[in-house]
């Protein structure tokens, strides 16, 4: 198969699909789409109309949950949700007001993105003889009648759509994440755990058996799996490798036992809601997720630029979408501007008398190469 030079990715007004524009003469597997007039390329279609996506863990706008369900929606997919009965009310009145969520939730042909269903959906519970009666009985799941919890959930989804193609895991919680792992608990430390981890295990459990062979589920992860991040405490490292050895051998399961694809995120630092909560009122105006995004500027291969959700919501597409990631499975892949690649940062005082590392300071990536998605 010839390899393309260059690729450039459009989305289509007209059919609600992705289309990847090739230099012409490139060979591709993907289902051809008609040329545009000003285009001097060919382009082949991501199509996923007729395809349903669950996403677990969308709250707002803010989250790679959000920017993984557009790039899904952008190509035409059939988009549901499950949310945290705790944030749920919260989203659904956004979501209710005639803006809704604005810029964020138009799609490219000018519509706004709708998602077909909302479930309330609480992962840290399979079934709902793990859920106590303290929870049961609290404001937020009273009244919610046909289910929050996995099994529950899989079955009203199979009930209303039957059979899905994708599902997202972009969920995770650790109570005591501010604490270092010599402080955490036995409870913090198994809460995060099965929030984090356990969770894409009874996932798929439950929603393996009714995706289509040929599908594809996703996860979310962080470098803290692999490096060290200070701040990053309560066990959240530990649920996080966790999460990653367990994509390698659901991969592997569910790929003989249901025919999909298994496969991870490993995201750069985003001020996400949730990561925004790490480290507030401990004395700065700054919290963990700022300074980990200033370091990431300071010292990744593709410096001084943001990581936006839409990098991961076009990388997740990418995974999950059997045109391009039919033979992938088990694989983490890194989106974070190479952060993961490197060793020693260039930023270090260590190293404020080096040449080599003033040369190297002196360069950022050049402002053509990077453009927002």
């Amino acid at each position: 198969m010839q390899r393309a030079s260059s690729l450039t990715l459009a989305r289509s007004a007209a059919t609600r699909s992705v289309s990847l524009a090739l230099p012409a003469g490139a060979v591709s597997m993907f289902q051809h789409a008609p040329r545009r007039a000003h285009a001097t390329t060919q382009g082949w279609t991501i199509d996923l109309r007729g395809k349903v996506a669950f996403v677990a863990g969308v709250a707002d706008s803010r989250g790679y949950g959000w920017a993984i369900s557009k790039m899904l929606a952008e190509a035409g997919a059939t988009v549901v949700v499950g949310t945290w009965p705790v944030v749920l009310p919260g989203f659904l009145k956004t979501l209710a007001t005639p803006e809704g969520y604005g810029e964020d939730q138009k799609l490219t042909n000018g519509s706004k993105m709708e998602f077909s269903k909302i479930y309330p959906l609480d992962l840290t519970f399979s079934n709902k003889e793990e859920v106590p009666e303290k929870i049961m009985q609290s404001k937020y799941y009273k009244d919610l009648t046909e289910g929050f919890d996995v099994e529950a959930v899989a079955a009203q989804v199979k009930k209303d759509y039957g059979k899905i193609d994708f599902f997202v895991h972009s969920v995770a919680n650790g109570p005591e994440v501010t604490k270092p792992l010599l402080e955490t608990s036995r409870k913090g430390y198994l809460a995060a755990s099965s929030a984090s981890a356990y969770s894409l295990i009874s996932a798929v459990q439950h929603f393996g058996p009714i995706m289509n062979p040929g599908g594809g589920v996703l996860s979310i992860s962080y470098i803290a799996a692999e490096k060290v991040v200070p701040g990053y405490g309560g066990g959240m490292s530990s649920a996080k490798a966790q999460l990653e050895s367990d994509t390698r051998t659901l991969a592997f399961e569910a790929g003989r036992a249901y025919g999909v694809r298994v496969n991870c995120i490993s995201a750069g630092p985003l001020k996400s809601r949730a990561a925004s909560a790490i480290g507030r009122g401990l004395g700065s105006e700054k919290v963990h997720i700022d300074f980990s995004i200033d370091y990431m500027k300071a010292n990744a291969p593709l410096s001084d630029t943001d990581l936006y959700a839409e990098d991961v919501g076009t990388s997740a597409l990418g995974l999950l979408a059997p045109q391009i990631s039919r033979a992938v499975t088990g694989t983490v892949l890194h989106v974070d501007n190479g952060m993961h690649i490197m060793g020693i940062s260039l930023d270090s005082k260590s190293f404020d008398e080096s040449p080599t590392y003033k040369t190297f300071r002196a360069q950022k990536t050049p402002a053509g190469f990077w453009t927002h998605p």
